[in-house]
């Protein structure tokens, strides 16, 4: 059981450095958690790489079908962005460190995991390792 960002969710369909490792954890998982923020993220990363012309819209659209797939298959189990998630990630600013570069996307990520009790984050994302250790959340790079 693992929570991810939606860096890490990406590398299931995405090829690039690291996606063969988290690959393989994800798919040896019983169960995968995610903030439901990873959706349309998720969504707009596959939009990048057929607007940067690395896939093509065939490529694009199995991507969408892929996800679609394992997401009716229940691949993913989606945590929701409810008013107490979006009130703490709004709190967590008040506390954080001057020299915290927290992005509000990877705030509700992270405030999602601590709420659901992870201890670790699994995130490619190199400002939201940073801001996971100030919140005392472990980031985990496979």
């Amino acid at each position: 059981m693992i929570f991810c960002d939606t860096s890490a969710v990406a590398k299931l369909y995405v090829v690039e450095i690291g996606s063969p490792a988290m690959r393989a954890l994800l798919e040896a998982e019983d169960q995968v958690f995610a903030s439901e923020l990873a959706r349309p993220e998720l969504m707009s990363v596959f939009h990048r790489q057929l607007r940067e012309k690395k896939w093509t819209r065939d490529k694009f659209l199995t991507a969408v079908r892929q996800f679609s797939n394992d997401d009716i298959g229940g691949f993913w189990t989606w945590l929701p962005l409810d008013t107490t998630i979006i009130e703490a990630a709004a709190k967590t600013y008040a506390t954080l460190p001057a020299t915290v570069f927290l992005r509000s996307a990877d705030c509700l990520h992270l405030v999602t995991a601590m709420h659901h009790g992870f201890a670790e984050i699994y995130t490619y994302d190199t400002h939201q390792n940073a801001a996971a250790t100030a919140l005392g959340i472990r980031p985990v790079t496979v």
